[in-house]
């Protein structure tokens, strides 16, 4: 059914949810409505804060989430949670879409939730993920909090779709830099070490000091990550947490680095958009005499498959 989107973004400006959620729909089904969604959301959007929270599964990043809504209700702002969650095989839906951890904010109108299936998609966001943030940035959040999906140690994506990412490890988990293996210790602008309370977790803080120390050399003002311990369950420390957020925000604005991670996502966003429809082209080619005969000269030896490819995407383009 088609969407009357000038009236959806509308609604979506002043603040009702089931015109954000349509707005997201049409997003995540890519519609072809999508164009025209993206189009009307453009000069709308680009003033909220968006954190990234990332970290290996059990640290505690629902809680933590959650907690952050909390303090940041407390100071005023409107806040959005996009939570990625791992797919249903079966219907390609979020396997724990019903975000019960954060609840307690369903009925606040200052917060707006959604889950979203990653539907196959690696780094720990789904694939629609850049323009879901845009729909709620256009609404008039003022803060987007995008919690991966918990993967593991391939969560690094979070830090090409986030002004600030935050890294999430908790004491007793084994080896408390195990994501290190998989660059996750290099992506962080905040790390937060939860449930301190736990025995181990000053050993995980001296540790992750060590590990960012062992990073390349800073120059003076350069930003250098705090290391905050909570209790998220609690709400301990998620003062701090905000604190370092802001400080690091500033940070950004102050030395033009805000601006130049906004245009290298949008880089990486227009980049990703024609390569997929490039991708849909050549898909479209299967059984297409082009593409066949193209082939049949590689058999042949007339033609590498370089070359050949060459030739392909010179007829995609020029056609």
């Amino acid at each position: 059914m088609t969407q009357d989107v000038p009236q959806l973004v509308a609604q979506a400006r002043e603040g009702r949810p089931r015109a954000v959620a349509r707005l997201i729909s049409l997003v995540e089904g890519a519609s072809p409505q999508l164009r025209e969604v993206m189009a009307a959301l453009a000069p709308l959007a680009g003033r909220a804060y968006v954190v990234g929270i990332t970290g290996s599964p059990g640290v505690g990043k629902s809680t933590s989430t959650s907690a952050l809504v909390t303090a940041y209700r407390r100071a005023g702002k409107r806040v959005a949670v996009l939570a990625v969650d791992p797919s249903s095989p079966f219907s390609g839906g979020a396997l724990l879409g019903d975000r019960i951890r954060m609840s307690e904010h369903a009925s606040d109108p200052g917060v707006y939730i959604r889950s979203m299936a990653t539907r196959g998609h690696l780094g720990g966001l789904a694939w629609a993920a850049p323009q879901a943030i845009r729909v709620l940035d256009a609404a008039g959040c003022d803060v987007i909090l995008v919690e991966t999906v918990g993967v593991g140690q391939s969560e690094v994506e979070i830090a090409s779709q986030a002004d600030t990412s935050v890294v999430l490890l908790a004491p007793g988990m084994g080896d408390s830099i195990q994501a290190a293996k998989a660059g996750i210790l290099e992506i962080g602008d905040v790390y937060v070490v939860n449930k301190a309370d736990r025995d181990g977790a000053d050993a995980a803080v001296r540790e992750l000091n060590h590990m960012l120390g062992l990073g390349e050399a800073r120059s003076p003002g350069d930003w250098r990550p705090p290391i905050v311990k909570t209790v998220a369950a609690r709400g301990e420390g998620i003062d701090e947490v905000v604190e370092s957020l802001e400080k690091h925000r500033a940070w950004m604005e102050e030395h033009d680095v805000l601006t130049r991670r906004r245009v290298a996502r949008a880089a990486h966003e227009v980049e990703t958009i024609a390569v997929t429809a490039l991708r849909t082209r050549i898909a479209d080619l299967h059984g297409d005499r082009r593409l066949t005969a193209l082939a049949e000269r590689v058999v042949a030896g007339e033609l590498d498959p370089y070359g050949a490819a060459d030739e392909l995407v010179a007829g995609l383009t020029e056609g």
